[in-house]
């Protein structure tokens, strides 16, 4: 580009700023690509998320402290940018109805970057979940998944909590959260949303048996739990 068309750039940037328009952004980072690599943190402050890195833009949702159960709410983050004014904004998957909804907050919004490699897939078609760690299969295993009345959402989500579970449990031995929701009740405490569990009628496995949860057998969810952190983005498809 010559210098004329520099300066007449320069010119239209100034103009911009002037009348108000958003400032150009002077970096930009992609921070998880959701299959090899994922970054995620959890909320620092009850913000706002909007549809545009700025404040004045439309907002989309808002930052908890808190999941349903009461674990650190996890929000999985897409994109980072800071912009002419030395604001850094971060792009990131929100936890709510509707599914797949993303949200931009300032950086000081959200608590450290956690890094990780892993990544869960869900066929509901085979009736199959995949673990994959660094884009290699570490584990697979058969399902079952909601019934037609009661389907498992598609979408891009992610483990947003892990606990034990006691005793002769419609759960099995462990369970996870997931940032999926359902439009109806599910078995999920306090309904709607949908996690990933072992289970206490393995024989209806593989199959459509859940009000849009999905069941592993015992022996496979004590190993897919210790395989998969908190924040392992999951794809139901």
């Amino acid at each position: 580009m010559n210098r004329r068309l520099l300066g007449t750039a320069a010119l239209a940037a100034t103009l911009a700023v002037a009348a108000g328009a958003p400032a150009a952004f002077a970096q930009s980072r992609t921070l998880s690509n959701e299959t090899t690599f994922t970054r995620w943190a959890n909320a620092a402050v009850r913000a706002t998320a909007y549809a545009e890195p700025s404040a004045t833009a439309r907002r989309v949702g808002r930052l908890r402290p808190l999941t349903e159960d009461g674990f650190p709410e996890v929000y999985v983050l897409l994109t980072e940018q800071r912009d002419a004014a030395g604001v850094t904004w971060v792009r990131l998957r929100l936890p709510q109805r509707p599914n797949d909804v993303t949200g931009w907050v300032p950086r000081d919004a959200l608590g450290p970057y956690h890094l990780l490699h892993t990544r869960l897939v869900v066929n509901r078609r085979t009736f199959r979940i995949t673990l994959y760690e660094h884009g290699k299969r570490r584990f697979r295993a058969r399902v079952g998944v909601g019934a037609p009345g009661t389907p498992t959402p598609a979408g891009s989500f992610w483990i947003r909590e892990k606990f034990r579970v006691t005793g002769n449990s419609l759960y099995g031995t462990r369970a996870m959260g997931t940032a999926a929701y359902s439009d109806v009740l599910t078995d999920w405490p306090g309904g709607g949303v949908i996690g990933i569990h072992g289970t206490n009628q393995p024989g209806l496995i593989p199959g459509r048996p859940s009000h849009g949860c999905i069941r592993v057998r015992n022996r496979d969810i004590e190993r897919l739990y210790a395989l998969t952190p908190v924040g392992t983005p999951l794809r139901i498809k």
